[in-house]
């Protein structure tokens, strides 16, 4: 992905305005095993035992690191932000020939779609480790910290690490600048650095998820045996196309010569899209409900137990600790991919070790995707940001957590469809705070409230600017509940407003 001015990343908060009680969440630890990836050998894993949190680092402890740090965020920041974009791979195309293409150092599963990419890309990474392989993770956007972005692991890399990788790249980076009419962004930075960052560990295998599209992606450098399509919807219409099918046109383009591509259940003209870009390039495809599907969903305490079919057979009593249908189903995704990438349904007609599938997908974890982060009242977070993500959680908060009352706070970006994100969450919400975050790209709490009235009634919305004001006046109505104790909040609407209030709210 190619982008201009301005950066979205969040700023961090630095004192949270309150510590809640933090609910349990599963360990994040990876762990993945079988036979020979053809474009490299195994490697020892850097670090003794699994990853332990939530894979979401706070500031480093050390005021030089952290000084350090903020240099390099704010070096980033002054490059192209994430909502302008140069459909064009060419300036990354640039830095990688100058760094020495580290992208091919490593086989990659690639990853593109609307909604579930990073849950998915969690997902595969958790099934590759637990499988021996070392692997890297390349996710967008990040929930606090910059440094999530780029995993080795299973864990994000350290902020010294972070700084040492920029550093390194910098004088390439600035090469390439002096080259063209305008600089590398933000994103075509980062890239890179995740690239090298994987080449110099050095991973078996890395797990890339697109900024944005497919075609002109910056990630699109790669060439990956493996293509991971979640589900299309309509979402940066501006920039993708107004239609399920313009927007599977531009990310098909992650589809490579001979790839096997993993297509989760689409809209119909989404996947004749996909369907005919496999063809055209020789590429085998996996398609959920035909090859590979979820079997069976039962919810479970933290979480659902799953039938999972692969491509090389059933996998059952798959715990999953991660809320609603549409994470099933994006285990679905992830299991046949890893599946493809081992060459099962193609070379080997046999399953993964069942053991070992098992107790990665029990570790898998999922920041800011209904992740609960205070009890009594319940507080739930999700960054649901269009309105296919919004039906999906709301479908899952109904049927998981069974709030007699839930209260909403929405903070939301002012280039989404917030009407249609509304109305998918207005079935669920009794009330909603609307607030703002801190990002550039954040709608006016007033011009929210706007909205939102036409789609609850005045008697339903609350106007709260600031977004601890808002939490705080969302938690007061759920406790309104009393003795009850069935309210809940939901906060959503942005990945940037999510993050800000897991700070606030003691996560970070």
């Amino acid at each position: 992905m190619s982008e201009r001015p301005q950066n979205d990343e969040p700023d961090p908060i630095s004192d949270p305005a309150d510590t809640f009680k933090e609910m349990v969440q599963a360990e994040t630890s990876r762990d993945p095993d079988l036979a020979v990836i053809e474009a490299g050998s195994r490697t020892l894993r850097a670090h003794a035992g699994p990853p332990q949190g939530d894979g979401v680092p706070a500031r480093p402890a050390d005021p030089e690191v952290d000084r350090a740090l903020r240099e390099v965020e704010a070096e980033l920041a002054g490059r192209w932000g994430e909502t302008k974009l140069d459909p064009s791979v060419r300036r990354i195309e640039k830095l990688m020939d100058v760094l020495g293409s580290p992208q091919r150092a490593y086989p990659s599963i690639h990853i593109t779609g609307t909604n579930g990419k990073t849950s998915t890309a969690r997902m595969i990474e958790a099934l590759l480790t637990a499988f021996d392989l070392r692997t890297g993770r390349y996710t967008s956007p990040h929930v606090q910290s910059v440094t999530e972005r780029i995993s080795l692991d299973g864990a994000p890399v350290s902020a010294e690490r972070f700084i040492e990788t920029y550093r390194d790249i910098a004088p390439y980076v600035e090469m390439v600048d002096a080259q063209e009419e305008y600089r590398l962004s933000f994103f075509e930075v980062l890239t890179a650095m995740a690239y090298a960052a994987f080449a110099d560990a050095p991973v078996d295998i890395a797990v890339v998820e697109v900024g944005m599209g497919g075609t002109w992606d910056a990630t699109n450098v790669i060439d990956a045996g493996v293509a991971v399509v979640t589900p299309i919807s309509l979402d940066h219409t501006d920039r993708l196309g107004s239609t399920p099918e313009e927007i599977a046109g531009e990310k098909s383009g992650i589809i490579k010569k001979d790839a096997t591509v993993v297509l989760a259940q689409q809209p119909v003209d989404a996947a004749s899209v996909m369907l005919r870009r496999a063809v055209e390039v020789d590429a085998t495809v996996a398609r959920e409900g035909m090859e590979f599907g979820v079997l069976t969903r039962e919810v479970a305490v933290g979480g659902q137990m799953l039938t999972l079919r692969g491509l090389g057979g059933e996998y059952p009593e798959i715990f999953l600790p991660l809320y609603g249908a549409h994470q099933a189903h994006n285990a679905a995704v992830a299991l046949a991919a890893v599946e493809a990438f081992f060459g099962i349904g193609s070379q080997h007609a046999r399953t993964l070790d069942i053991d070992t599938v098992r107790a990665a997908f029990a570790s898998v974890a999922s920041p800011g995707r209904l992740e609960v982060v205070r009890r009594s009242p319940t507080v739930v977070l999700d960054a649901a940001h269009n309105p296919a993500g919004a039906r999906a959680a709301a479908e899952a908060v109904t049927e998981a957590f069974g709030f007699s009352r839930l209260i909403g706070v929405v903070g939301a970006s002012g280039d989404k469809d917030v009407r249609g994100l509304l109305e998918a969450f207005e079935p669920i919400f009794a009330e909603v705070v609307v607030t703002c975050n801190s990002s550039h790209r954040a709608m006016d709490a007033d011009e929210l409230a706007a909205v939102a009235v036409e789609v609850f009634g005045s008697e339903r919305v609350q106007v709260e600017p600031r977004l601890d004001d808002a939490l705080e006046a969302a938690i007061t109505l759920a406790e309104e509940e009393g003795e009850y104790a069935g309210a809940g909040v939901l906060v959503t609407g942005s990945v940037i407003t999510v993050g800000e209030a897991r700070l606030l709210l003691g996560r970070g």
